[in-house]
């Protein structure tokens, strides 16, 4: 995302190529995992799934009939995306090259001569046509095409792709613009999409139908549906909706589209309603470990406080965008809960979605896993798969780590911004003179993070290190002295001429914390969750005894949890471990009488509990996990 120089934008994101993640540290590591497990899978299933025959299919090269979801075409942009991200980097692998052009070709030869281009309605529904706006994702694919071929010219490869999304965008402006015809697509996605090519193009039409698209919603466009016009969000106007409603993964790109349409047309009520919006779903709606969903029906949001953890839906798309909406949020107003929610959601949510191999993954990620749980059903599956017959989650990881650099710091007239910690290197200008800040830390597991500072030039300019809304004071050293550590809006903020090589280090304090639900959430009262520093950690079976299930787990609040940074698990650096006991059922009744004090066992048997981050659960053996753990008040 590049807001254009006349957008209401507080800060700017940096040069495609200023972050170079290290792979000595966590953010390194995964985007390295996507670039060398993630992506070439992806490419791969895009195969084996068909995915690219239907595209073939039509271009008039394969025989074989339509295979798949009808919007199996956005599998094959969301992965051309993330391949142009990687091809940014020098040392991304030549096949990447081969198969972004090889694709593009491949798309050239698919497109109409009016410049439509999908795969399925070419080949099984050419009369319908922008007739099914309401479950077709023409507009969708759409998007996700603009947004590879925005990607690509980024990073300076294949530019017959911006020929192909712009000809299907201009398609798009005649016939949705002012004068055509009114309508919306039921899977938001566009409107974000469009402003970006409107970024990259300078072209304004495409800003202009990003904002009729999203003007045009609300006014029951696309019917009732199964599930309703609120599972759309068609049911109100974005400037008069006070709650976030409906399918997920929709409302949040949206809300994304919202944002961007809001900052470049200096629409200060559309960025007012997003922001209304985000009070509703941060503040009612959100899982502890930044996931979004409560539905498992129709993949949406619930009532407030409706937060189950068993039956989570918290898909993996709907993280994805969480991050992207509130990365639009933190560049249009600074606000530092916007970062927050940012590490939230990637360090818990989005990470949890992928195995260590970097070839399996979740599509939708619970906050608890009962003993006896099915797990066959790729609605709830009890472990990570290697691909889904609806794909949509894999892919949006690749591309999402492929650009995760991206998304570490910002830049404004005053200087630069750190909101991400991670080993790496940043280059920037400010005010006309080179920059560059070299991190070395090893966050999350550690809260040390050591910065080297160094600038072309003697004039002042601000060094901002947000400090996360976890943290209960830090401490800061500036080439060996202790200086004054105050932060204010959640950023330490550091105004100095760095014209000599500066030595910064902060410690974040890390120690493990019981975090409670809001006592609203009825499926959680009474329960307690572990946390460390950004991270959210749960129990596994596999690490009780035989002869526990974890149903019967209560944590002993008033014990003291330790942590462990030698626990020795596999791909597990750190560990807690907290006092607990088990109590079994008293009778094998389902409903038996409610017990007296006299009948209660007060000494029940006393355990350890070992809990792991939450994004590493399943990795070792599938079975049952908590994130919220019964609270055993007598222990």
């Amino acid at each position: 995302m590049a807001p254009t120089a006349g957008a209401i934008s507080a800060l700017r994101p940096l040069p495609l190529d200023a972050v170079r993640l290290e792979p000595d540290g966590l953010l390194g590591q995964w985007q390295e995992r996507n670039a060398a497990a993630s992506l070439p899978h992806c490419v791969v299933r895009l195969e084996e799934s068909g995915a690219l025959e239907n595209v073939r299919r039509a271009a008039g090269q394969g025989d074989r009939g339509f295979t798949g979801m009808w919007f199996a075409d956005s599998d094959v942009y969301k992965t051309l995306e993330a391949a142009a991200w990687r091809l940014s980097d020098p040392a991304a692998d030549d096949r990447l090259r081969d198969f972004v052009a090889a694709t593009a070709a491949l798309l050239i030869k698919a497109q109409q001569d009016d410049g439509y281009l999908n795969s399925y309605f070419t080949t099984v529904k050419p009369d319908l046509r922008w007739q099914e706006l309401d479950w077709s994702h023409e507009l969708y694919c759409a998007g996700h095409l603009i947004q590879a071929a925005v990607a690509a010219a980024r990073a300076g490869a294949a530019p017959e792709l911006m020929t192909v999304a712009r000809r299907l965008a201009d398609l798009l402006v005649e016939r949705f613009g002012p004068g055509g015809t009114d309508g919306v697509c039921g899977h938001p996605e566009i409107e974000t999409a469009l402003v970006e090519l409107y970024r990259e193009t300078g072209h304004r039409p495409y800003l202009d139908l990003a904002r009729r698209f999203v003007d045009l919603r609300g006014h029951g466009l696309l019917g009732d549906g199964r599930f309703g016009p609120a599972y759309f969000q068609d049911h109100l106007p974005v400037r008069e909706a006070g709650e976030v409603t409906g399918h997920a993964v929709r409302q949040l790109y949206l809300l994304a589209g919202v944002v961007d349409v809001a900052v470049e047309t200096h629409d200060t009520a559309l960025l007012d309603a997003a922001r209304r919006l985000w009070d509703d779903a941060f503040h009612t709606k959100t899982h502890l470990t930044g996931a979004h969903g409560s539905r498992h029906r129709d993949e949406a949001f619930g009532d407030p406080y409706e937060l189950p953890p068993d039956r989570a839906y918290a898909e993996t798309c709907a993280a994805i965008a969480s991050l992207h909406w509130n990365w639009r949020m933190l560049l249009a107003t600074g606000g530092h809960r916007y970062a927050d929610e940012m590490e939230r959601v990637l360090y818990n949510a989005v990470a949890g979605a992928t195995a260590v191999d970097g070839r399996h993954f979740f599509y939708s990620n619970p906050l608890q896993v009962r003993t006896g749980h099915d797990g066959s059903d790729e609605d709830a599956p009890g472990q990570r798969l290697p691909w889904y017959s609806c794909a949509c989650c894999p892919p949006n990881l690749a591309r999402l780590m492929a650009s995760l650099h991206g998304y570490v710091a910002t830049t404004d007239d005053n200087g630069v911004q750190i909101h991400l910690y991670g080993a790496g290197t940043l280059r920037s200008t400010v005010r006309g003179a080179d920059v560059e800040v070299t991190t070395r830390t090893a966050y999350p597991w550690s809260g040390r993070i050591e910065l080297a500072v160094t600038a072309t030039t003697p004039e002042p300019w601000t060094l901002s290190l947000r400090i996360p809304s976890w943290c209960d004071g830090c401490t800061l050293q500036v080439d060996g002295d202790v200086v004054a550590a105050d932060p204010t809006d959640g950023y330490l903020r550091l105004t100095r001429s760095w014209g000599t090589p500066t030595a910064v280090v902060l410690d974040l304090p890390m120690p493990a914390r019981l975090v409670a639900p809001h006592p609203r959430v009825d499926a959680t009262r009474g329960c307690a969750a572990l946390t460390r520093g950004p991270l959210v950690y749960c129990l596994e079976q596999t690490d009780l005894s035989e002869d526990v299930l974890l149903e019967d787990v209560r944590l002993d609040a008033s014990a003291p949890v330790h942590v462990d940074e030698h626990a020795g698990l596999p791909h597990i650096p750190v560990t807690l471990t907290a006092g607990g006991t088990v109590r079994r059922p008293p009778t094998p009744g389902l409903y038996p009488a409610y017990p007296t004090t006299a009948d209660r066992d007060d000494a029940p048997p006393r355990t350890a509990l070992t809990a792991v981050p939450y994004f590493l659960w399943g990795n070792r053996d599938p079975g049952p996990m908590r994130v919220w753990i019964p609270v055993d008040h007598t222990g």
